[in-house]
């Protein structure tokens, strides 16, 4: 397989495993609130938790297929998820605080607000920023 085909489908992989954290951080808020009965705040902070977790330990061992020591890979993967988020929250805020943010957009029937669509925008830059910096940074 060429270096091209391994980089675009390492990419492919890392956006699965965005899907598998999304549903893990879901699956444990609703098992913590809605099954369990507690509070909205904790159960949210524990999806989000696991969700983490579980992201950086599927990238590690599948995506990236890291050999490095899993502490310092950590610390660098939390870092990189913070210093994305900042990048994708001032992302959102600038697209809402601009004149798009007052727009509405008619999408198959759907109104999406100017912030709906800097959330999407945002979210895309999050998953590209902290993909570089996985690559580059965490487990290179």
């Amino acid at each position: 397989m060429s270096d091209h085909r391994k980089k675009i489908w390492q990419f492919v992989r890392y956006c699965m495993v965005g899907v598998l954290n999304t549903l893990v951080t879901f699956g444990v808020i609703y098992l913590c609130k809605s099954l369990m009965g507690w509070n909205l705040y904790v159960s949210n902070a524990l999806g989000y938790i696991c969700g983490v977790a579980n992201s950086f330990f599927c990238n590690k061992q599948w995506v990236f297929r890291s050999k490095g020591r899993y502490l310092p890979e950590a610390m660098k993967f939390v870092t990189g998820f913070l210093v994305c988020y900042g990048i994708q929250l001032w992302a959102v805020w600038m697209l809402t605080e601009s004149q798009f943010g007052d727009l509405d957009f008619r999408i198959c029937g759907i109104v999406l607000s100017g912030y709906g669509i800097a959330t999407l925008i945002g979210n895309v830059i999050y998953t590209l920023a902290n993909f570089i910096f996985n690559r580059l940074i965490t487990f290179r």
